[in-house]
């Protein structure tokens, strides 16, 4: 029998015992087994401080690797740091630990980027990370749903679908050339509200105008006509204002699924899986109707092609690289409105708040406007190159205001290194465009309100300069920006022209709120409501 097998093998003493007695005296065999344990218990406690070393070591180091950002709570993470206002949360963690800042919510690893420093390691051109940052989470219960199943640009996963559909949105539906297609459109909307603006005595929504002047706009050039409910174009509600909102704010509103992917189930309980259902399928029934009429054979044709008949007409095309089904089609749409009429809503309303709070600024713009009309009722697409101070207020209030302020959140697709940062693949990735727009290293003052600060500069809101993006970068950039702002140019324009502003009576610019709704395009929370003095 060989005891050193035995004793590196049993583990029981009582059978170290009966084996070893018949070859060793008792006593022998108790100073064995006495050697054993003793033996044993320093080799398993000294393995085991090994292991424990090695452990703490390898998530120092990794944590170390991972950016910095505050402390957790088991099991939700970082969530209960957000409050009710996220976007205001984020801003304040990450002038406490810095630009690139990583937060756990709940099951969720999250990367914050908040400067223009941090958007440049990542997406300026050969890092090589673009791509990586280019993913979208698959499991956003809201956007899910409403991108009919990932089928639209912007929650499509990165791959050959969204590329196909990015492809057909910026050569087919948001060209130059087809966005100017649009003009008379836009001319004749922005008429209209005008027109509507110059019957009223009294105090006017802007925000409610807005909102119907840009649902216009859209209807007509994805779907060829308005499909208006109260009073087209007379002030009242679109159709589909409702249905659209409720959707932007769903999609910007907490799902606890959206964190605790097993906890899918309480979306059932708390009323917001009904929401969703209700809003979708009102969607999706206006989206049947318009398609359906879009293929009837005696449907009168307009001068251009809209959004729908291009699409219809590509699902045809036997030479596109993938074919376009329904779902596609209106996820799409839903891509279209979302971009078109929010963020182009939302944007009017802050250039005038912040027009109203300051007037000298409100009276640059009028004097500019007033000087290129020359005496005329209506600005028109051609005279916009010439207001060179509305460009400047323009870009103002979108570095102060992005549309979307934290944007459409990213997924990184694999592993990678940033800076001295390793981020993990999977990582759900935040751009936080107001705390970008407002980097103190890129803008002096940057809270203020103050145009002039983009005199003789070439900043521009295209994604080429990281320190203003309001519409994101890289391959996830919003590819219809165009086509909101010229519209945007064009109401601030001719409101501007044939108006004068005021404050309702009572009320001092201090008084102006500038609380935001919450979703995922920021609204001003309380309407703004203003006193038009025709001039013209």
């Amino acid at each position: 029998m060989d005891i050193s097998n035995l004793y590196f093998t049993t583990a029981n003493p009582i059978l170290l015992y009966t084996q070893v007695q018949p070859l060793l005296s008792r006593e022998k065999s108790l100073l064995l087994i006495n050697n054993h344990y003793s033996m044993d218990f320093h080799f398993i406690l000294t393995l085991s401080l090994i292991a424990l070393t090695l452990f703490v070591l390898k998530n120092k180091a990794r944590t170390k690797r991972l950016p910095p950002g505050p402390w957790k709570l088991p099991l939700i993470g970082n969530l209960h740091q957000l409050g009710d206002s996220p976007h205001k949360s984020i801003q304040r963690l990450s002038r406490k630990y810095g630009p690139m800042m990583f937060l756990q919510l709940g099951a969720v690893p999250t990367l914050v980027i908040s400067s223009a420093d941090a958007a440049m390691a990542i997406f300026k051109g050969g890092s090589g990370h673009d791509v990586v940052f280019s993913g979208r989470p698959n499991d956003l219960c809201a956007a899910k749903k409403f991108s009919y199943n990932l089928n639209s640009i912007s929650f499509a996963p990165y791959g050959d679908l969204w590329r196909e559909m990015r492809k057909i949105a910026i050569v087919e539906l948001l060209s130059s050339k087809r966005v100017q297609s649009f003009r008379t459109v836009r001319e004749e909307e922005v008429a209209e509200i005008v027109k509507h603006i110059a019957s009223t005595s009294s105090t006017v929504n802007l925000s409610k105008l807005s909102m119907l002047l840009a649902n216009n706009v859209v209807c007509r050039v994805a779907f060829g006509k308005k499909y208006g409910g109260d009073g087209e174009g007379s002030g009242g509600k679109s159709r589909f204002d409702a249905v659209m909102h409720e959707t932007q704010v769903l999609l910007g509103e907490f799902f606890v699924s959206d964190y605790f992917p097993w906890m899918w189930w309480v979306n059932k309980f708390n009323g917001v899986e009904a929401r969703v259902e209700k809003c979708f399928k009102e969607l999706d029934k206006f989206y049947d109707e318009v398609i359906e009429d879009h293929l009837v054979p005696t449907r009168s044709k307009l001068d251009h092609e809209d959004i729908v008949d291009v699409l219809l007409r590509l699902q045809k095309d036997p030479s596109q690289v993938i074919s376009i089904n329904n779902q596609q089609i209106k996820g799409i749409l839903t891509d279209m409105f979302l971009a078109g009429t929010d963020t182009t809503a939302s944007t009017l309303i802050w250039i005038f708040t912040e027009l109203i709070r300051n007037p000298a600024c409100m009276q640059k713009v009028q004097a500019e406007v007033r000087k290129v009309a020359t005496g005329r009722h209506k600005i028109e697409e051609c005279d916009l190159p010439k207001l060179n101070y509305l460009q400047l207020v323009i870009k103002e209030a979108l570095r102060l205001h992005p549309p979307a302020p934290l944007s459409v959140p990213r997924e990184t697709t694999e592993d990678c290194i940033i800076g001295d940062y390793e981020i993990p693949a999977k990582t759900r990735t935040i751009m936080d465009l107001r705390s970008i727009g407002t980097d103190p290293k890129y803008w002096e003052n940057p809270n203020e309100f103050r145009p002039e600060r983009f005199m003789n500069s070439s900043v521009d809101f295209k994604g080429q300069h990281f320190e203003l993006l309001p519409f994101g970068v890289g391959r996830r950039g919003c590819p219809g920006s165009n086509f909101a702002i010229v519209l945007v140019q064009l109401a601030v324009a001719n409101f501007c022209n044939q108006f004068d502003w005021e404050l309702p009576d009572g009320m001092s610019v201090e008084d102006v709120d500038m609380e935001e709704e919450i979703g995922i395009t920021m609204f001003k929370k309380t309407p703004l409501c203003l006193v038009p003095t025709r001039i013209l």
